[in-house]
């Protein structure tokens, strides 16, 4: 479950103020200062309003004392206390209780993961007997569409009790050394997907008790994942710990989709939300974690509507909480390994061998960072070498000296991100500056910032280091020909991107000399030709949008303006298609 708006420094949540000026407060908050909003974490309802509620759901009683569900189980949706009280506790891998609340008559339980009915994160128990309106995941759904105003309060509460379940750090707990690249991924990948997790480095909680249990394990089962229910993963990829909480998605066999997404970046979610949002069935598959390049961004600042920016994991956060809300699936982590596109209907082929038939097909995939060419690069990727700067790598950049390659907006937002951990950040391009590739807004924020020095005409041509990165070697033409050699734990590359199209060779989609898909006229070369389906790929019925499609304007704007634009296409190809077989039926 993918709720990243929660867990940025630049996220906010606009309310108006008794005067009617808008008051942003953020949402990301410590738990501690949420308190602050618990009027809107744990909000009463109205006996009008839980009467607006009943129509969507059945009442079911419990005894006191029974639970209402425990952490793990399958979700059944919001419930809505009609008479009696709940108690509420997070629930961590080693058996530990963390009090999060009492609820009453008026007040429900629930946060984003039941939209979709995902495994619940807390148990419930029954204090007293209890009388409670159950209202499930697809029923919420069209509550938050039909009740426009009530929808709005429940939403929020929803989102601002899954940013308090994240701030108290319960659920699976990942344990090993601080720097082991494996540990960085997986705290990464539970960050990213907005899951509730706690991570204790064994280098410096020497103390902890709760590893006793551990001391003599070998280095090879680390990093350990503890489960929330007590089991234990020795050193799992990001697979098995998505099985483990629940995260995989499952599919209706027999269910031929009106769209399937492939990625979940900006262009993706905007497909997502327009094509639920006006009725189609719709699912959405990404191999990580919603956002794409774009969430990688730790703040975009010339994006419309945010004039304070946003990171680029915050608006992938709203774009997956409204999609959810609309009705999509959003099946994260899964990959695509295959399209076949002589099936009929098409059949969209997983990694793990399973076929889901859809009408119609949208390729947002993105593009992902270029390889340099460096010797012995793959020894240090996540030892030292980066191709995204989350507050995980900031940490690790605490104090000390890194280097960033890249002369895009995606590095001038990372560079100035890591300006304000690390003691000093050298950033090297190969060009004469940046403003043939920067936005001015971040050219100017990097000249004003001290800790920042810009190397031009200048390239790395070694890196060394035991285990660790600790050196490197590079090339500058104000130093000469002679390589300059400089201690240097982090390193973050932004080198261009290079489209993600391998897996679309089953399908013979067309694309230019550099594997983007070409669209439109350059896809069927032709001006009359299926003129108007622009974002159309040389296969009928398979569109491609964003960072993938060969020409566009790489940025999250443009990206989400293809996304809603793809779907007036996909809209007309249906309707064409309905026709050509209705006019074949009656000849027939």
């Amino acid at each position: 479950m993918a709720i990243a708006q929660q867990m940025s420094s630049s996220e906010t949540d606009a309310h108006e103020a008794p005067d009617g000026a808008p008051v942003e407060t953020p949402l990301d908050a410590p738990y501690s200062q949420l308190e602050s909003r618990r009027h809107q974490m744990f909000p009463t309802l109205t006996a009008a309003e839980v009467e607006r509620v009943r129509r969507f759901g059945t009442v079911r009683t419990w005894r006191a004392g029974e639970m209402i569900f425990q952490t793990g189980d399958t979700g059944r949706g919001m419930h809505v206390i009609l008479a009696g009280r709940v108690r509420i506790d997070q629930l961590d891998g080693f058996g530990d209780r963390i009090p999060i609340t009492e609820e009453g008559p008026g007040q429900f339980l629930a946060e984003v993961g039941q939209l979709t009915g995902k495994p619940a994160l807390v148990d419930a128990e029954a204090l007293e007997d209890c009388t409670i309106l159950v209202v499930p995941p697809d029923s919420l759904r069209a509550l938050l569409v039909a009740e426009a105003d009530l929808g709005e309060r429940i939403m929020r509460a929803l989102i601002l009790r899954r940013v308090g379940l994240i701030e108290q750090g319960g659920g699976p707990i990942l344990v090993g050394k601080g720097t082991q690249p494996l540990l960085l991924a997986l705290q990464a990948f539970l960050r990213r997907n907005g899951h509730p997790h706690r991570v204790i480095d064994i280098e410096t909680e020497r103390d902890c008790t709760c590893l006793l249990d551990f001391s003599h394990a070998p280095q090879s089962d680390f990093p350990l994942v503890i489960c929330p229910d007590g089991s234990v993963l020795r050193a799992p990829d990001e697979g098995q710990l998505a099985s483990c909480l629940g995260l995989v998605p499952e599919f209706d066999p027999g269910h031929v989709y009106d769209v399937i997404v492939v990625g979940a970046g900006p262009a993706g979610l905007a497909t997502a939300v327009y094509a639920a949002s006006e009725g189609l069935s719709v699912a959405v598959l990404d191999c990580r974690s919603p956002g794409g390049q774009a969430g990688a961004s730790a703040r975009i600042e010339n994006y419309l509507g945010f004039p304070t920016g946003i990171s680029g994991q915050a608006l992938a956060g709203r774009a997956f909480v409204q999609a959810l809300k609309f009705g999509a699936h959003l099946a994260i982590p899964l990959e695509a390994r295959a399209l076949h596109c002589g099936a009929n209907p098409i059949e969209l082929e997983l990694a793990d061998g399973r076929r889901i038939a859809t009408r119609t097909v949208v390729v947002a995939s993105g593009a992902q960072y270029r390889r340099a060419e460096i010797d012995a690069l793959d020894r240090y990727e996540g030892r030292g070498v980066y191709y995204w700067a989350s507050p995980v790598e900031a940490k690790l950049c605490k104090d000390e000296h890194a280097m960033l390659v890249g002369g895009g907006n995606s590095a001038g937002q990372a560079a100035v991100y890591l300006a304000s951990h690390a003691a000093e950040v050298h950033i090297l391009v190969r060009g004469e500056g940046l403003e043939a590739t920067m936005s001015r807004y971040l050219i100017d924020r990097l000249r004003s910032l001290d800790n920042v020095h810009l190397h031009t005409h200048a390239q790395i041509t070694a890196m060394e280091g035991e285990g660790w990165l600790s050196t490197v070697r590079y090339k500058e033409r104000a130093q000469g020909a002679e390589c300059v050699a400089v201690p240097m734990r982090h390193v973050f590359l932004f080198i261009g991107a290079a489209p993600n199209t391998e897996w679309l060779r089953s399908c013979n989609v067309t694309t230019d000399d550099k594997g983007f898909i070409l669209t439109g006229f350059d896809a069927h070369q032709s001006c009359t030709e299926r003129a108007d389906y622009t974002l159309e790929t040389s296969v009928p019925g398979v569109f491609a949008i964003g960072d993938v499609r060969s020409g566009s304007t790489k940025r999250v704007a443009a990206a989400v303006g293809e996304g809603a634009a793809v779907v007036a296409q996909i809209h007309k190809y249906l309707a064409s298609v309905e026709q050509t077989s209705g006019q074949a039926a009656a000849r027939g």
